[in-house]
């Protein structure tokens, strides 16, 4: 397994940060989540999950937009079949390679002492293809090289 991407920082969130998410996604995120990148106006844009849950689920998706603007603007391109036009414009080989670096960074924050279920796939939990433009660009904005969040990027 690979190690944590160094040039990935995540923030401890604030009240407030905490107040905007909830808002964002109508309810309480699960997990102690962190700030993984802000939007221009400061407000968390994507959040990174712990890859296990404080009850013990595992949690494929490490990083998850909640930027209602972004999820609005990519949900309309994924109803557009975004998805398929992604995935045949980036290519399986190179989806591979996105979600290999993915997982095992992803893997390797999970507690060596845990013993239960590990989070298993890539971007959004998924093994082959595109699953979720959304996860994609999430990943991007905190930092991760995903040819498919830029590609959602430049279609938006």
């Amino acid at each position: 397994m690979g190690a944590p991407d160094p040039s990935r920082s995540t923030e401890t969130p604030t009240e407030a940060d905490r107040e905007h998410v909830r808002a964002a996604l109508g309810r309480e995120p699960r997990g102690n989540w962190r700030v993984a990148a802000r939007d221009a106006a400061g407000h968390p844009s994507v959040i990174e999950n712990p890859p296990i849950l404080p009850d013990g689920t595992p949690m494929p998706t490490r990083y998850w937009l909640v930027d209602p603007d972004l999820v609005r603007r990519i949900g309309t391109l994924e109803a557009e079949g975004g998805v398929a036009r992604a995935e045949a414009e980036i290519g399986l080989e190179e989806l591979a390679r996105v979600h290999e670096q993915f997982g095992s960074e992803r893997d390797a924050a999970v507690p060596e002492r845990h013993a239960g279920p590990r989070p298993t796939g890539g971007v959004g939990g998924t093994r082959v293809g595109v699953k979720c433009l959304h996860a994609h660009v999430a990943n991007l904005l905190a930092g991760g090289d995903d040819p498919v969040g830029r590609w959602a990027m430049g279609h938006l």
